[in-house]
Protein backbone atom coordinates (compact mmCIF):
# COMPACT_ATOMS: atom_id res chain seq x y z
CA UNK A 1 0.00 0.00 0.00
CA UNK A 2 1.27 3.47 -0.86
CA UNK A 3 1.84 5.37 2.39
CA UNK A 4 -0.71 8.05 3.20
CA UNK A 5 0.62 11.44 4.22
CA UNK A 6 -1.35 11.85 7.44
CA UNK A 7 -1.01 14.19 10.36
CA UNK A 8 -2.96 14.57 13.56
CA UNK A 9 -3.64 18.20 14.46
CA UNK A 10 -3.74 18.93 18.15
CA UNK A 11 -7.40 19.88 18.02
CA UNK A 12 -8.50 16.74 16.14
CA UNK A 13 -11.46 14.96 17.71
CA UNK A 14 -10.99 11.42 19.03
CA UNK A 15 -13.25 10.16 16.20
CA UNK A 16 -11.09 11.85 13.60
CA UNK A 17 -7.90 10.42 15.10
CA UNK A 18 -9.37 6.92 15.00
CA UNK A 19 -10.40 7.33 11.35
CA UNK A 20 -6.97 8.69 10.44
CA UNK A 21 -5.40 5.58 11.95
CA UNK A 22 -7.82 3.32 10.05
CA UNK A 23 -6.74 4.99 6.79
CA UNK A 24 -3.35 3.29 7.32
CA UNK A 25 -4.79 -0.17 7.86
CA UNK A 26 -3.32 -2.95 5.68
CA UNK A 27 -6.92 -3.94 4.87
CA UNK A 28 -8.14 -1.93 1.86
CA UNK A 29 -11.80 -2.41 2.79
CA UNK A 30 -11.17 -0.85 6.21
CA UNK A 31 -9.47 2.07 4.49
CA UNK A 32 -12.40 2.47 2.09
CA UNK A 33 -14.97 2.50 4.89
CA UNK A 34 -12.77 4.96 6.78
CA UNK A 35 -13.11 7.36 3.85
CA UNK A 36 -16.90 7.05 4.06
CA UNK A 37 -16.83 7.71 7.81
CA UNK A 38 -14.46 10.62 7.34
CA UNK A 39 -16.88 12.29 4.94
CA UNK A 40 -19.36 12.77 7.79
CA UNK A 41 -16.80 14.35 10.13
CA UNK A 42 -14.27 16.23 8.06
CA UNK A 43 -14.18 19.94 7.34
CA UNK A 44 -12.20 21.93 4.78
CA UNK A 45 -9.11 21.70 6.97
CA UNK A 46 -9.08 17.92 6.50
CA UNK A 47 -9.09 17.86 2.70
CA UNK A 48 -5.48 16.66 2.81
CA UNK A 49 -6.74 13.30 4.12
CA UNK A 50 -8.86 12.71 1.04
CA UNK A 51 -6.11 13.99 -1.25
CA UNK A 52 -3.67 11.55 0.35
CA UNK A 53 -6.15 8.71 -0.15
CA UNK A 54 -6.13 9.41 -3.89
CA UNK A 55 -2.68 7.79 -3.89
CA UNK A 56 -3.95 4.59 -2.28
CA UNK A 57 -3.02 1.34 -4.02
CA UNK A 58 -6.65 0.16 -3.92
CA UNK A 59 -8.96 1.50 -6.67
CA UNK A 60 -12.09 1.37 -4.45
CA UNK A 61 -10.32 3.58 -1.87
CA UNK A 62 -9.25 6.06 -4.54
CA UNK A 63 -12.79 6.05 -5.92
CA UNK A 64 -14.35 6.83 -2.52
CA UNK A 65 -11.87 9.64 -1.94
CA UNK A 66 -12.55 11.11 -5.37
CA UNK A 67 -16.30 11.01 -4.76
CA UNK A 68 -15.90 12.70 -1.36
CA UNK A 69 -13.87 15.60 -2.75
CA UNK A 70 -16.84 16.96 -4.68
CA UNK A 71 -18.09 18.33 -1.35
CA UNK A 72 -15.02 20.54 -0.83
CA UNK A 73 -14.69 23.65 -2.97
CA UNK A 74 -10.96 24.09 -2.70
CA UNK A 75 -8.17 24.24 -5.26
CA UNK A 76 -6.16 21.57 -3.46
CA UNK A 77 -8.90 19.05 -4.13
CA UNK A 78 -9.39 20.20 -7.72
CA UNK A 79 -5.70 19.87 -8.56
CA UNK A 80 -5.63 16.37 -7.09
CA UNK A 81 -8.76 15.30 -8.99
CA UNK A 82 -7.32 16.58 -12.28
CA UNK A 83 -4.24 14.43 -11.68
CA UNK A 84 -6.53 11.46 -11.03
CA UNK A 85 -8.15 11.76 -14.47
CA UNK A 86 -5.31 9.66 -15.82
CA UNK A 87 -5.91 6.83 -13.35
CA UNK A 88 -5.58 3.37 -14.89
CA UNK A 89 -8.86 2.26 -13.31
CA UNK A 90 -11.88 3.37 -15.37
CA UNK A 91 -14.21 3.71 -12.39
CA UNK A 92 -11.68 5.86 -10.56
CA UNK A 93 -11.08 8.31 -13.36
CA UNK A 94 -14.81 8.45 -14.14
CA UNK A 95 -15.54 9.31 -10.49
CA UNK A 96 -12.86 12.00 -10.55
CA UNK A 97 -14.43 13.40 -13.70
CA UNK A 98 -17.90 13.41 -12.09
CA UNK A 99 -16.59 15.20 -9.00
CA UNK A 100 -14.88 17.87 -11.08
CA UNK A 101 -18.06 18.44 -13.07
CA UNK A 102 -20.13 18.71 -9.89
CA UNK A 103 -17.75 21.17 -8.22
CA UNK A 104 -18.27 23.92 -10.80
CA UNK A 105 -15.44 25.90 -9.23
CA UNK A 106 -14.40 28.67 -11.63
CA UNK A 107 -10.86 28.78 -10.27
CA UNK A 108 -10.40 25.14 -11.31
CA UNK A 109 -10.12 26.24 -14.95
CA UNK A 110 -6.39 26.85 -14.52
CA UNK A 111 -5.93 23.15 -13.74
CA UNK A 112 -8.39 21.88 -16.33
CA UNK A 113 -7.22 23.88 -19.35
CA UNK A 114 -3.75 22.26 -19.55
CA UNK A 115 -5.41 18.84 -19.24
CA UNK A 116 -7.24 19.42 -22.55
CA UNK A 117 -3.88 18.71 -24.22
CA UNK A 118 -3.14 15.56 -22.20
CA UNK A 119 -1.92 12.52 -24.19
CA UNK A 120 -4.78 10.35 -22.89
CA UNK A 121 -8.16 10.93 -24.57
CA UNK A 122 -10.03 10.09 -21.35
CA UNK A 123 -8.25 13.00 -19.63
CA UNK A 124 -8.90 15.42 -22.50
CA UNK A 125 -12.59 14.50 -22.57
CA UNK A 126 -12.99 14.72 -18.79
CA UNK A 127 -11.26 18.09 -18.64
CA UNK A 128 -13.60 19.48 -21.30
CA UNK A 129 -16.60 18.00 -19.53
CA UNK A 130 -15.61 19.75 -16.29
CA UNK A 131 -14.96 23.03 -18.14
CA UNK A 132 -18.43 23.05 -19.70
CA UNK A 133 -20.45 24.32 -16.73
CA UNK A 134 -17.77 26.89 -15.83
CA UNK A 135 -18.47 28.89 -19.01
CA UNK A 136 -15.01 30.52 -18.97
CA UNK A 137 -14.05 32.14 -22.25
CA UNK A 138 -10.51 30.79 -21.89
CA UNK A 139 -11.93 27.38 -22.84
CA UNK A 140 -13.10 28.59 -26.27
CA UNK A 141 -9.88 28.10 -28.24
CA UNK A 142 -9.02 24.73 -26.63
CA UNK A 143 -12.55 23.52 -27.41
CA UNK A 144 -12.29 24.69 -31.02
CA UNK A 145 -9.00 22.85 -31.37
CA UNK A 146 -10.53 19.73 -29.80
CA UNK A 147 -13.16 19.58 -32.57
CA UNK A 148 -10.41 18.04 -34.69
CA UNK A 149 -9.41 15.47 -32.06
CA UNK A 150 -9.09 11.89 -33.32
CA UNK A 151 -11.22 10.64 -30.42
CA UNK A 152 -14.98 11.06 -30.86
CA UNK A 153 -15.52 11.28 -27.10
CA UNK A 154 -13.25 14.34 -26.95
CA UNK A 155 -15.04 15.97 -29.89
CA UNK A 156 -18.41 15.44 -28.21
CA UNK A 157 -17.25 17.14 -25.03
CA UNK A 158 -15.72 20.00 -27.02
CA UNK A 159 -19.05 20.56 -28.75
CA UNK A 160 -20.78 20.78 -25.37
CA UNK A 161 -18.29 23.40 -24.14
CA UNK A 162 -18.95 25.57 -27.21
CA UNK A 163 -22.68 25.20 -26.79
CA UNK A 164 -22.55 26.37 -23.19
CA UNK A 165 -20.34 29.32 -24.08
CA UNK A 166 -22.92 30.54 -26.63
CA UNK A 167 -20.04 32.03 -28.60
CA UNK A 168 -21.29 33.35 -31.97
CA UNK A 169 -17.99 32.54 -33.65
CA UNK A 170 -18.48 28.87 -32.76
CA UNK A 171 -21.56 28.64 -34.98
CA UNK A 172 -19.71 27.93 -38.21
CA UNK A 173 -17.52 25.31 -36.51
CA UNK A 174 -20.56 23.51 -35.12
CA UNK A 175 -22.28 23.59 -38.49
CA UNK A 176 -19.21 22.21 -40.24
CA UNK A 177 -19.03 19.40 -37.70
CA UNK A 178 -22.67 18.54 -38.29
CA UNK A 179 -22.02 18.25 -42.01
CA UNK A 180 -18.77 16.31 -41.85
CA UNK A 181 -18.17 14.35 -38.63
CA UNK A 182 -18.22 10.58 -39.04
CA UNK A 183 -19.53 9.92 -35.53
CA UNK A 184 -23.32 10.12 -35.13
CA UNK A 185 -23.08 11.09 -31.46
CA UNK A 186 -20.79 14.00 -32.33
CA UNK A 187 -23.27 15.18 -34.96
CA UNK A 188 -26.11 14.83 -32.47
CA UNK A 189 -24.16 16.87 -29.91
CA UNK A 190 -23.49 19.55 -32.53
CA UNK A 191 -27.21 19.80 -33.28
CA UNK A 192 -27.99 20.18 -29.59
CA UNK A 193 -25.28 22.80 -29.14
CA UNK A 194 -26.79 24.86 -31.94
CA UNK A 195 -29.80 25.24 -29.67
CA UNK A 196 -27.60 27.11 -27.20
CA UNK A 197 -25.32 28.95 -29.57
CA UNK A 198 -27.46 29.99 -32.50
CA UNK A 199 -30.62 31.54 -33.85
CA UNK A 200 -32.03 31.38 -37.38
CA UNK A 201 -28.48 31.42 -38.73
CA UNK A 202 -28.22 27.78 -37.71
CA UNK A 203 -31.37 26.77 -39.58
CA UNK A 204 -29.66 25.31 -42.70
CA UNK A 205 -27.58 22.97 -40.54
CA UNK A 206 -30.59 21.98 -38.44
CA UNK A 207 -32.64 21.21 -41.54
CA UNK A 208 -29.82 18.98 -42.74
CA UNK A 209 -29.95 17.32 -39.35
CA UNK A 210 -33.57 16.36 -40.01
CA UNK A 211 -32.30 14.19 -42.87
CA UNK A 212 -29.24 12.72 -41.16
CA UNK A 213 -28.73 8.97 -41.61
CA UNK A 214 -28.82 8.48 -37.82
CA UNK A 215 -32.27 8.77 -36.26
CA UNK A 216 -30.79 10.15 -33.04
CA UNK A 217 -29.48 13.16 -34.98
CA UNK A 218 -32.85 13.66 -36.65
CA UNK A 219 -34.56 13.48 -33.27
CA UNK A 220 -32.19 16.08 -31.82
CA UNK A 221 -32.68 18.37 -34.82
CA UNK A 222 -36.46 18.24 -34.45
CA UNK A 223 -36.12 19.04 -30.75
CA UNK A 224 -33.69 21.93 -31.26
CA UNK A 225 -35.87 23.54 -33.94
CA UNK A 226 -38.72 23.58 -31.45
CA UNK A 227 -36.57 25.09 -28.71
CA UNK A 228 -35.50 27.88 -31.04
CA UNK A 229 -39.08 28.28 -32.36
CA UNK A 230 -37.86 28.51 -35.94
CA UNK A 231 -41.05 29.20 -37.86
CA UNK A 232 -39.28 28.69 -41.19
CA UNK A 233 -38.97 24.99 -40.35
CA UNK A 234 -42.72 24.28 -40.18
CA UNK A 235 -42.90 22.31 -43.42
CA UNK A 236 -39.74 20.24 -42.76
CA UNK A 237 -41.11 19.37 -39.31
CA UNK A 238 -44.42 18.30 -40.83
CA UNK A 239 -42.46 16.07 -43.20
CA UNK A 240 -40.68 14.59 -40.16
CA UNK A 241 -44.03 13.32 -38.89
CA UNK A 242 -43.54 10.61 -41.51
CA UNK A 243 -40.07 9.63 -40.28
CA UNK A 244 -39.36 5.90 -40.11
CA UNK A 245 -38.57 6.22 -36.38
CA UNK A 246 -41.40 7.09 -34.03
CA UNK A 247 -39.02 8.91 -31.69
CA UNK A 248 -38.34 11.46 -34.44
CA UNK A 249 -42.05 11.83 -35.16
CA UNK A 250 -42.73 12.42 -31.46
CA UNK A 251 -40.15 15.22 -31.23
CA UNK A 252 -41.41 16.76 -34.45
CA UNK A 253 -44.97 16.78 -33.09
CA UNK A 254 -43.80 18.37 -29.85
CA UNK A 255 -41.92 21.09 -31.71
CA UNK A 256 -44.89 21.79 -33.96
CA UNK A 257 -46.91 22.36 -30.82
CA UNK A 258 -44.35 24.85 -29.58
CA UNK A 259 -44.44 26.69 -32.91
CA UNK A 260 -48.27 26.94 -32.71
CA UNK A 261 -48.76 27.18 -36.45
CA UNK A 262 -52.26 26.10 -37.65
CA UNK A 263 -50.80 24.71 -40.87
CA UNK A 264 -49.63 21.68 -38.86
CA UNK A 265 -53.12 20.74 -37.61
CA UNK A 266 -54.06 18.38 -40.45
CA UNK A 267 -50.83 16.38 -40.20
CA UNK A 268 -51.06 16.14 -36.41
CA UNK A 269 -54.66 14.92 -36.57
CA UNK A 270 -53.52 11.84 -38.49
CA UNK A 271 -51.33 10.84 -35.53
CA UNK A 272 -54.33 10.64 -33.22
CA UNK A 273 -55.05 7.19 -34.69
CA UNK A 274 -51.47 5.93 -34.59
CA UNK A 275 -50.87 2.54 -32.96
CA UNK A 276 -48.14 4.00 -30.70
CA UNK A 277 -49.85 5.66 -27.74
CA UNK A 278 -46.97 8.08 -27.10
CA UNK A 279 -47.50 9.55 -30.55
CA UNK A 280 -51.24 9.91 -29.98
CA UNK A 281 -50.57 11.64 -26.68
CA UNK A 282 -47.99 14.03 -28.17
CA UNK A 283 -50.22 14.87 -31.13
CA UNK A 284 -53.10 15.75 -28.79
CA UNK A 285 -50.86 17.96 -26.67
CA UNK A 286 -49.50 19.72 -29.75
CA UNK A 287 -53.00 20.35 -31.07
CA UNK A 288 -53.92 21.88 -27.74
CA UNK A 289 -50.90 24.18 -27.90
CA UNK A 290 -51.82 25.30 -31.41
CA UNK A 291 -55.35 26.01 -30.20
CA UNK A 292 -57.14 25.71 -33.53
CA UNK A 293 -60.85 24.97 -33.45
CA UNK A 294 -60.39 22.87 -36.58
CA UNK A 295 -59.07 20.09 -34.36
CA UNK A 296 -62.01 19.95 -31.96
CA UNK A 297 -64.26 17.47 -33.77
CA UNK A 298 -61.48 14.95 -34.27
CA UNK A 299 -60.19 15.32 -30.71
CA UNK A 300 -63.65 14.67 -29.30
CA UNK A 301 -63.75 11.34 -31.19
CA UNK A 302 -60.65 10.24 -29.25
CA UNK A 303 -61.87 10.94 -25.73
CA UNK A 304 -62.41 7.20 -25.33
CA UNK A 305 -58.84 6.26 -26.32
CA UNK A 306 -57.77 2.97 -24.65
CA UNK A 307 -54.72 4.64 -23.08
CA UNK A 308 -55.51 6.78 -19.99
CA UNK A 309 -52.61 9.14 -20.67
CA UNK A 310 -53.88 9.79 -24.18
CA UNK A 311 -57.40 10.41 -22.86
CA UNK A 312 -55.99 12.90 -20.37
CA UNK A 313 -54.05 14.70 -23.11
CA UNK A 314 -57.10 14.80 -25.37
CA UNK A 315 -59.21 16.35 -22.60
CA UNK A 316 -56.51 18.89 -21.87
CA UNK A 317 -56.24 19.79 -25.56
CA UNK A 318 -60.01 20.31 -25.85
CA UNK A 319 -59.94 22.57 -22.78
CA UNK A 320 -57.07 24.60 -24.20
CA UNK A 321 -58.81 25.07 -27.54
CA UNK A 322 -62.09 26.05 -25.91
CA UNK A 323 -60.30 28.53 -23.68
CA UNK A 324 -58.45 30.00 -26.64
CA UNK A 325 -61.69 30.39 -28.57
CA UNK A 326 -63.41 32.35 -25.77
Amino acid sequence: MKELLLSHPADATPELQVISARLQSPDSEIRRIAILDLTDLAGDEHVYLFVSALNDASPPVRREAAAALQAFECEQGVAALVNLLGDEDAQVHNTASDSLSDLKLTSSAKYLLPAVSHPLPQVRASALRALKPLRVMASYQPAIAALSDQDAMVRREAVAVLGYLKHPQALSSLQTLLYSDSDAEVRRAAVGALGYASDENGLPALLKGLHDEAWQVREEAATTIGKLRLAAAIDPLIDSLQDSYWQVRLRAARSLGRLRNPSAVAALLTLLSHQISNLRKEAALALGEIGSGLALDELEKHQADPDPEVRKSVRLAIQQINTTSI
